[in-house]
């Protein structure tokens, strides 16, 4: 089980991080599991997130392995948005991931690709209004830590997507691995989404 996650420039730290940490730990925790954590960037090669913060992305977007679970995080995603190169990419990742996630405004981005249309989906709280203003196709979901609908799962900002992450180990696997990743990671998690 391939976890893929999507950096690019100016992306929030944390909701990268976090997800990479959450299901780097389930696998250390639990090999037979088989999961394995990669980060994917336009190019490959460094990516430069928020604040400056230097990262490397594991592979390309035309040259990685197959995406079972795809992690796509927010950030500075307007530019993102504006490439058609990346939109085309993300909806392709999408026919035949067996999951397709966003932690906070990378929400954006699933829906510039046309995955939310239709969907209950949520974002960090400060953009909920400019996802409802810009894809009125959403059913946009407030005060929530992460929204499942199909095998779509977006959650709210930064901290939400280690919830969010947690919880999919808990799809993934069974609730027990997900606190057990939790308790690894010291962290306490929201096993509820509100």
């Amino acid at each position: 089980m391939n976890v893929g996650i999507y950096i690019y420039d100016e992306v929030e730290v944390l909701d990268f991080a976090g997800p990479f940490e959450v299901f780097s730990t389930a696998a250390r925790l639990e090999p037979a599991l088989g999961l394995a954590v990669f980060l994917v960037g336009e190019t490959g090669g460094c990516v430069v997130a928020r604040n400056g913060f230097q990262v490397l992305a594991h592979h390309a977007i035309t040259d990685h392995p197959a995406i079972d679970v795809l992690v796509v995080p927010g950030g500075v995603h307007t530019a993102e948005l504006d490439k058609r190169v990346i939109i085309d990419w993300i909806a392709r990742q999408a026919v035949s991931a067996v999951w397709v996630t966003s932690v906070c405004t990378g929400a954006f981005l699933l829906a510039g690709a046309g995955l939310l249309d239709g969907r209950r989906v949520t974002t960090h709280w400060a953009d909920v209004p400019e996802l409802r203003r810009s894809f009125p196709l959403l059913h946009v979901i407030e005060n929530t830590r992460w929204v499942e609908d199909g095998n779509r799962i977006t959650s709210a900002g930064i901290a939400a997507g280690i919830d969010m992450s947690l919880y999919l180990v808990s799809r993934l696997a069974d609730p027990e691995l997900a606190r057990r990743t939790a308790r690894q990671m010291e962290y306490p998690w929201a096993e509820e989404a509100t």
